[in-house]
């Protein structure tokens, strides 16, 4: 049961991550030098669904605090400064938008345009350094409790925040070649195409200080299929470069889904059975079976999350199909 509570939770976020990168990705892309009109056209394609984006991050965290008490505490303690960083982004980005139209002035919307900017910069670097503090394992001790957050500032938590950068970044350009009216798309698809290669050497940079890391050595319990997994995630870069140098937006934005899906896969897959590794104390490694709630709340758990997925997912489909095909500058919004 603790399994499939656990692949719950990692599909929540992954989806979230998903979703909502490609919203801080096109916010990453506000800081292009660019005319008014373009930055409000890429906020236009991404306007109607990045709300109900963020959804799927209150999920996740609803079904931790819920099924993973223990590990939710733990991870927040000795994670804080990311995810910190992460949720202040997510708010930056989520006022930034909603508060960009209502001054007159381009110098005020350019204002709230930079607030964009940052907020998805720090959401991204934020939740890769979440994941890369997971995967090298934290210090925690045999009382319960992480010690510190110094941690958490090593070469490849850089580097892995840094790839989750460039992967949102890519997305977003992805997104925006398959969402903008063609004359815009195709800038769009050709800075998505450069992109690519730098989420590729990103990434790279990652696994290798990964690689070279005696934290991460020591925490992986299945190499091999982090290695699969990291093959998977390059794999799907490079199906999204062929994909938009044959004008196949859709594709695209398919592969570079799966890429940002794949991190946190990685994550938990390689560190089973542990959720969280610990590096000063084996024996005070918590496991998922551990951080897990009792099998009664659990199964009370499941009642409420029973209705709730298949609502997500609907409202979710629905609107994909409203808010289908490219944009036409008649949607009424705000932003």
């Amino acid at each position: 049961m603790e399994l499939a509570w656990y692949a719950l939770l990692g599909a929540f976020f992954a989806t979230y991550l998903v979703l909502g990168g490609y919203d801080y990705g096109v916010g990453l892309l506000l800081a292009r030098r660019t005319d008014p009109a373009r930055r409000r056209a890429a906020l236009n394609a991404v306007g109607p669904f990045f709300l109900g984006n963020e959804v799927w991050l209150v999920a996740a965290v609803g079904l931790l605090f819920g099924a993973f008490p223990l590990l939710e505490g733990e991870l927040l303690a000795g994670l804080y400064p990311a995810v910190v960083g992460a949720l202040a982004g997510v708010i930056l980005v989520t006022v930034g938008v909603q508060l960009r139209s209502r001054p007159a002035g381009d110098r005020a919307r350019a204002t709230w345009d930079r607030v964009v900017v940052v907020g998805s910069l720090l959401a991204a670097l934020g939740w890769g350094a979440v994941l890369a503090g997971m995967l090298q394992g934290v210090p925690l001790h045999a009382d319960g409790h992480v010690a510190g957050v110094s941690h958490l500032f090593t070469p490849f938590v850089a580097a892995a925040g840094l790839a989750v950068v460039a992967l949102v970044a890519a997305h977003g350009a992805t997104f925006l070649a398959l969402r903008l009216p063609a004359a815009d798309a195709e800038p769009t698809a050709r800075t998505a195409r450069r992109l690519v290669p730098v989420a590729l050497a990103a990434v790279g940079t990652a696994a290798v200080l990964g690689l070279l890391s005696d934290r991460v050595r020591a925490a992986v319990q299945r190499p091999a299929v982090g290695v699969l997994l990291l093959g998977l995630l390059v794999a799907a870069l490079l199906a999204a470069r062929v994909a938009l140098a044959r004008r196949r937006p859709g594709l695209a934005f398919a592969a570079t889904a799966i890429a940002l899906a794949v991190p946190v896969a990685l994550v938990g897959a390689t560190l089973w059975p542990y959720a969280l590794v610990s590096t000063v104390d084996a024996g005070a490694s918590l496991t998922v079976a551990d951080a897990a709630a009792s099998g009664p709340t659990l199964r009370l758990l499941g009642w409420l999350t029973v209705p709730l997925l298949p609502a997500l997912l609907g409202f979710q489909a629905m609107c994909w199909w409203v808010f289908r095909g490219r944009t036409d500058g008649r949607a009424p919004v705000y932003w």
